[in-house]
């Protein structure tokens, strides 16, 4: 049966996955808000205009809205219009060291849109799943505790404990978050609230890397595809610190769009779950080096300042066995290799993009290695 899909950040990575698979995939009507928001964070190379296009010439049922979620009015007039099946909820500044900048757009934006979305949806549809997709950063800092060993290309947990990476219990309390990290941890409270307090089907989603070819990569977000452009522009890329060897776990907009899905099909109120790669998809710097240069052919330049971003993670990955045991029908379907290889493609194919700045750098919650 057709339905009516909300998607908040349609523009952007997983909005966009999200927005393509419930339409094309799954055959609903898919309604996108996005008013091009990260173009004003993160100057033109963050426009996401080409993306959007790309929903409206591609997406077989896709209806676009340029409201902005600080907008109350408007972001509640638009769910009673509407009365959406599904909501899936990735509008944010997403950028760990740009929040520092402007703080009252990163909370507004992330924290209190967030808030007028559920608020709005509590009265329009409270039936309807409510999908938010957090990030890892609301553990803050606090991963770094977890005893760690050093091999040869990554940090890895030396814990047993750990073995399967970090899962939903681990603390969000006492450690460094970031302004970012706050106003997330904000939202992703609120989103329980709403799912405990008034039983609403609410999910929070903490992403590790999230990433896949249609990325408008930038030097404060954007690990892996950004990474790949600097290679392919035979620019210079930043280390900051840990040698290198600092770990995520990277996983496919796909992946997270068919979990979406799943949580649709049969949700539950006020869950948390990590996604990312788990540990089979985690890579380092230097092992990322080495699968871009492996498709792209193109030798990576890079220079190192031994001085880590303060609160950056040394390694982490998501426990996956949670996702797992709640929705045994998904899983990974695309390797880190392979996710490398669709963003070499796609880099390789994507018209009319501004140069990228003059010097790269990993940044933010998906970006480990620059310091701010």
């Amino acid at each position: 049966m057709k339905r009516t899909i909300l998607v908040t950040g349609s523009a952007g990575l997983v909005g966009s996955e999200v927005a393509t698979y419930f339409a094309n995939e799954l055959g609903h009507v898919v309604h996108g808000v996005d008013n091009n928001q990260r173009a004003t964070f993160f100057g033109p190379q963050g426009d996401t205009t080409w993306n959007r296009r790309r929903l409206q010439r591609e997406l077989r049922e896709y209806i676009h809205h340029e409201i902005d979620i600080r907008n109350r009015a408007a972001v509640a007039r638009l769910l009673r219009e509407l009365r959406p099946s599904v909501v899936f909820h990735s509008a944010a500044q997403p950028s760990h060291d740009r929040a520092a900048a402007i703080p009252f757009d990163d909370f507004e934006t992330n924290a209190l849109g967030t808030l007028n979305l559920l608020e709005a949806a509590r009265h329009a549809c409270p039936e309807s799943p409510f999908v938010h997709m957090s990030t890892n950063k609301v553990y803050g800092d606090a991963p770094n505790r977890i005893p760690l060993a050093e091999l040869e290309t990554r940090w890895d947990f030396a814990d047993p404990a750990f073995a399967h990476g970090v899962a939903e219990d681990f603390t969000i309390d006492q450690s460094t978050h970031s302004l970012f990290g706050a106003s997330k941890l904000s939202a992703d409270i609120l989103v329980q609230e709403y799912g405990r307090y008034f039983g609403m089907p609410t999910c929070c989603l903490r992403g590790g890397c999230l990433t896949g070819p249609n990325h408008s990569a930038v030097e404060l977000h954007g690990f892996l595809s950004f990474l790949v452009k600097t290679n392919l522009e035979g620019r210079e890329y930043r280390i900051f610190g840990y040698k290198g060897k600092q770990v995520r776990d990277n996983i496919h907009a796909l992946d997270v769009a068919r979990f979406v899905a799943a949580f649709a099909a049969a949700p539950r109120a006020g869950e948390v779950y990590n996604i990312g790669g788990g540990k089979a998809n985690s890579v380092s710097i230097l092992e990322a080096f080495r699968l871009a240069e492996k498709h792209t052919g193109r030798a990576m330049r890079h220079s190192y300042v031994d001085r880590p971003r303060t609160g950056d993670h040394v390694c982490y990955y998501s426990d996956l066995r949670k996702m797992r045991a709640h929705y045994p029908g998904w899983d990974i379907t695309l390797s880190v290799e392979e996710t490398i290889r669709e963003i070499v493609d796609a880099w390789r194919e994507r018209p009319g993009l501004p140069a990228a700045e003059t010097t790269a750098s990993a940044t933010a919650d998906e970006n480990p290695a620059v310091h701010p």
